[in-house]
């Protein structure tokens, strides 16, 4: 009777459970398809005319839009945190970008994302297409791309949340993927003056003359082989200086999805609490819970 009654529980559905959808579309831009996975939450479908604020979800370094799901497990927790009225119910937006680095580089990853993904998801899904209801966040990689677009374009995005951000300075340490990128290579070798021209530092005067806050979170592993936590630390001294809204974390962990794993609800917690969206109140919008 007990292996009967657990059979059961393993197939129950859960009483809140978004779902995912793999897509492609041609970009124009990189003059391919391109391919994404998009979460969407429960009672996407209900028919209410809303619009859900987007998180574009960004992969790291040799990864690709799976990551999130499978070693992040992100439809889970968004579940569990919109459940809990934690989160509101949103999109999450995972595209695969390949090792470019979000950058104009063997292709123009950072233009398309603006010009090609961010149009796709507006018109094809319920998003809220408003800076305030757009938000970014990476891990490793994906840090290094999230940084560079919230800085870089901060008409587009309210908030950034960087997880192990791949964001050295002055330079990448031997054992960074980005010493191997050709993304970084001049003649086939790595080249740091590159690597310091494409870097954060150079966007930042660009950031300070938009007199756009984009609130900023930033966490790494105290264990991290990179060291990535002085570099965070660093990064933590040019928000201070500037008075500019961030919260900075080094905890206890490695560059893996361990910590990722454990940091990620305060990281959503954080990005979510910085959006306006009318259409996704908390309080008053959250769909009632219902099995599928």
């Amino acid at each position: 009777m007990l292996a009967v009654v657990g059979a059961w529980m393993l197939l129950a559905p859960a009483a809140w459970a978004g779902r995912i959808e793999p897509r492609s579309f041609f970009a124009a831009t990189l003059g391919r398809a391109w391919e994404y996975n998009i979460y969407l939450p429960d009672g996407y479908d209900a028919g209410a005319a809303r619009r859900y604020p987007v998180l574009y979800l960004l992969h790291g370094f040799g990864s690709d839009r799976n990551d999130w799901l499978i070693k992040g497990q992100i439809d889970r927790l968004a579940d569990e945190m919109i459940a809990g009225g934690t989160i509101p119910p949103c999109l999450i937006v995972m595209p695969s970008a390949g090792q470019s680095w979000y950058l104009d580089g063997i292709e123009p990853m950072e233009t398309a994302f603006l010009k090609d993904l961010l149009p796709e998801i507006e018109g094809s899904f319920m998003a809220n297409g408003e800076r305030e209801g757009r938000i970014v966040a990476g891990v490793s990689m994906g840090g290094y791309g999230a940084l560079r677009l919230a800085l870089g374009h901060p008409e587009t995005f309210a908030a950034v949340a960087l997880l192990s951000p791949a964001i050295y300075t002055p330079l990448p340490p031997s054992g960074s993927a980005s010493r191997r990128s050709a993304v970084f290579a001049t003649n086939g070798q790595f080249d740091p003056a590159l690597w310091q021209a494409l870097n954060y530092p150079t966007l930042l005067a660009h950031f300070q003359a938009s007199n756009l806050a984009v609130p900023l979170f930033a966490v790494a592993g105290s264990e991290d082989e990179l060291h990535i936590g002085g570099h965070v630390a660093d990064l933590a001294r040019v928000w201070h200086r500037n008075h500019w809204p961030g919260t900075f974390l080094v905890l206890a962990g490695k560059h893996d999805f361990a910590m990722w794993r454990r940091v990620m609800p305060d990281a959503l917690r954080f990005l979510f609490r910085q959006i306006t969206d009318p259409d996704t109140r908390l309080a008053t919008s959250l769909p009632s819970r219902r099995r599928r």
